[in-house]
């Protein structure tokens, strides 16, 4: 064999006078093929560093053994934790991931979405950017059969798999913590109003008020679009009023980050002057000297692993016993309990 010729089943078949399906049953231990024979087999093939033809393979069993997933960014935790599960379960049906962050950009979403269609992946899980609002990439990935399953950040729709947090749970929590510590005048900061889980954050936040018979003061619902201008806008605009909430919910860490830095600024004390809970409990917390109260734990893992194992029975084809709509309770972790103090 010529140096630098990558070495086939018909050349190991050639050299040891064994027929290629002979060779092909002995590199996986048929047991239709005798001990001696498998033996020379796999030392011929480890000295000419033989490696399967993994394109034939996949055509045969018309699959790629991989999966595509996007995800936001991964430079949150939220988002590390979250692939680290899909990962595993990959590895355990002997699957390969291929990866694209969004960074929150739907063009580049659609891009990433595309890239996993030409490279025929098997199945696809998707935390949508927040700014996703054209869906037709389910209808043309249903077309190819080619499963999607979304989790955490999902479309506002019956026909696909979702596996979420329910975020009522924990910002109900969030309002009883507050209202047991003295605070009436509680504000939210929320995400983009075109998202699911905003609206649903603001539902659960209306619905924690009026269970304590707090009326609903619709100047204390903010928006902000995540970046660093937009958390400032809604600090800003919510220190600015004449009746200052005492207390606010963030819908994420990064965003209480960003307040907590600028109410600094102002010269307020965090956890004296203003209170903050936030979610989804960001690990670095345990690190941070002056945190919030308490942080709200959407359970990033268990959402990837329930979406990795759908989209794995989904590709055999197997859906038993499967709801489209998972939802996980989401959890309120107090994170400074010396600062529940009353008012």
């Amino acid at each position: 064999m010529k140096q630098g010729q990558i070495p086939t089943l018909k050349q190991i078949a050639k050299r040891l006078k064994l027929s290629t399906s002979t060779v092909s049953r002995a590199l996986k231990d048929h047991p239709s093929i005798g001990l001696v024979t498998t033996m020379r087999v796999k030392k011929l093939a480890a000295e000419l560093n033989y490696e399967p033809d993994n394109r034939a393979i996949f055509f045969k069993q018309q699959k790629t053994f991989t999966i595509g997933v996007v995800l936001p960014n991964l430079s949150e935790a939220f988002f590390s934790t979250a692939i680290s599960a899909i990962e595993d379960m990959a590895t355990a049906h002997n699957y390969t991931v291929i990866l694209g962050q969004s960074l929150d950009d739907e063009a580049r979403e659609l891009k990433i979405l595309e890239s996993f269609k030409k490279h025929r992946v098997d199945g696809i899980i998707v935390s949508l950017s927040k700014n996703t609002n054209n869906f037709d990439f389910i209808e043309t990935f249903q077309k190819m059969n080619i499963p999607v399953v979304f989790f955490d950040c999902v479309p506002d729709r019956e026909d696909v798999y979702r596996i979420v947090s329910d975020l009522e749970t924990g910002m109900i929590e969030a309002i009883n913590t507050f209202v047991s510590c003295g605070h009436n005048r509680i504000a939210l900061i929320n995400g983009p109003e075109s998202l699911l889980a905003s609206k649903q954050r603001e539902e659960g936040f209306i619905k924690g008020l009026k269970s304590n018979d707090i009326n609903v003061n619709r100047d204390y619902i903010f928006h902000t679009n995540l970046s660093e201008k937009g958390n400032q806008e809604a600090v800003e605009e919510l220190l600015s009023l004449v009746d200052r909430p005492s207390a606010v919910i963030c819908f994420s860490d990064y965003v209480t980050l960003d307040a907590m830095k600028l109410v600094r600024e102002k010269g307020l004390v965090i956890n004296q002057d203003i209170f903050f809970i936030s979610f989804a409990n960001f690990p670095i917390w345990n690190h941070i000297e002056n945190k919030p109260m308490a942080s709200i734990e959407q359970f990033p893992g268990k959402q990837a692993e329930k979406a990795a194992e759908i989209l794995f029975d989904l590709i055999k084809e197997d859906e038993t016993n499967k709801g489209n709509h998972i939802i996980y309770p989401s959890r309120l972790i107090h994170l400074d309990s010396s600062k529940q103090t009353s008012l």
